[in-house]
């Protein structure tokens, strides 16, 4: 058996900022056109799990997300781009069919 098929393998930091990010990106777009600050994506990300809440992964996440054109941040609001928009859409017709 590989290592590779052990599902109690940790993650590596690489694989839960890919986590983070798919979930930061998914909550922003089935939010919009509701634009929301830092603070309350993370409040609810972490279900009200207070750990959770103090850590810095929404924030690195948001940050990676804007680098990388998928988000805007304007002060504290965040939002969805075009491109991050138009390829929601896009999946979603293709799941319908």
């Amino acid at each position: 058996m590989h290592d590779d098929d052990n599902p109690r393998r940790p993650m590596t930091t690489h694989a839960e900022d890919d986590r983070d990010q798919t979930a930061i990106l998914g909550v922003v777009l089935e939010e919009h056109p509701t634009q929301l600050t830092v603070a309350e994506l993370a409040l609810q990300m972490v279900g009200g799990n207070p750990a959770w809440a103090g850590s810095d992964a929404v924030e690195r996440g948001v940050r990676e997300l804007v680098g990388m054109g998928l988000l805007h941040l304007s002060g504290d609001t965040i939002r969805p781009t075009r491109s991050a928009l138009r390829f929601h859409v896009l999946m979603l017709d293709g799941d319908s069919e």
